[in-house]
C-alpha cells in the first residue's frame, strides 16, 4: 500500500461525520491497517464506525479526542514514513522487522495499536541496552536460567503470521517511535503478577493491558 506524506493525503482538507470519496476510503484503510477500523471492507462514507474508529486512534495517541480529522490526526497517521515507501531498505531490515512484528503479535495482538508499538519499543531498547543480547532475534529468543524471556517464544506462538497492524507498529518502533520511552519491561497485571519488575523497576505507563517498566 502506498502512503502519501501527509501534506498530500486528504489534500480536501478534514473530514468528519457525512464526509464521502476517495480520501474517506484511504482514512479508513490506514484505520483498518491500525486495528482501529473493524468494518468487514471500507466503504468511503464517514459514519459512526469511521468516527468511533477515529476518536479510538485520537485517544491512544494523545490527540483531540473530538471524531474529526483535521491536520494533528492526518500527521499522526500519514506523517511517517512506512517500509513500503522506504526504497533502498535492506534485507536484514526487513528480517528484524518481521521478527519485532512476530513479537509484537505474540504479546499484543488485540491491544491498541500504541501499546503494540510499545512492545516494539521495549523490543529495541533492549537491544541498545548492554544487559541484553544486541539483535531482535537474539532478545526475542534469550533465555534466562532456561526460561524464556517471553512467553510465545514457549508456547509456539511466536511463529505466528502478524496481522497488518503489528507489521505497522514493528515499522515504527524499529524506525525510532518510543511511545514508553526507555523502558525495558512490560507484563500484563491481569496474567502475572510481575512482582520482581514491580519491586525492582521504576514504573513508566500502562497502555492497554500492559505495564511498563524501565
Amino acid at each position: 500500500m502506498l502512503v502519501l506524506p501527509a501534506s498530500e493525503a486528504f489534500a480536501a482538507g478534514v473530514l468528519k461525520l457525512g464526509s464521502r470519496g476517495a480520501e474517506v476510503t484511504q482514512l479508513q484503510q490506514e484505520l483498518m491497517n491500525r486495528g482501529y477500523f473493524t468494518h468487514w471492507r471500507t466503504t468511503g462514507y464517514f459514519g459512526t464506525i469511521t468516527r468511533s474508529a477515529v476518536i479510538r486512534f485520537q485517544r491512544d495517541n494523545g490527540l483531540l479526542v473530538d471524531g474529526i480529522v483535521g491536520p494533528q490526526t492526518r500527521a499522526a497517521l500519514f506523517g511517517a514514513k512506512t517500509m513500503t515507501s522506504r526504497s533502498s531498505i535492506s534485507q536484514k531490515d526487513r528480517d528484524n522487522i518481521y521478527w519485532l512484528a512476530r513479537i509484537i503479535h505474540a504479546e499484543a495482538q488485540g491491544e491498541p495499536y500504541k501499546g503494540q508499538v510499545a512492545v516494539g519499543n521495549v523490543i529495541m531498547n533492549r537491544v541498545a541496552s548492554p544487559d541484553f543480547p544486541s539483535s531482535i532475534y537474539g532478545v526475542i529468543f534469550q533465555y534466562t536460567n532456561g526460561i524464556p524471556q517471553f512467553s510465545p517464544v514457549a508456547d509456539g506462538t511466536i511463529y505466528n503470521t502478524p496481522s497488518a497492524s503489528c507489521m505497522k507498529a514493528a515499522e515504527e518502533a524499529y524506525w525510532g517511535s518510543k511511545p514508553v520511552g526507555d523502558a525495558l519491561f512490560f507484563f500484563n497485571p491481569q496474567k502475572a503478577s510481575g512482582s520482581w519488575i514491580v519491586k525492582s523497576r521504576q514504573y513508566v505507563t500502562t497502555i492497554g493491558n500492559h505495564a511498563f517498566y524501565r
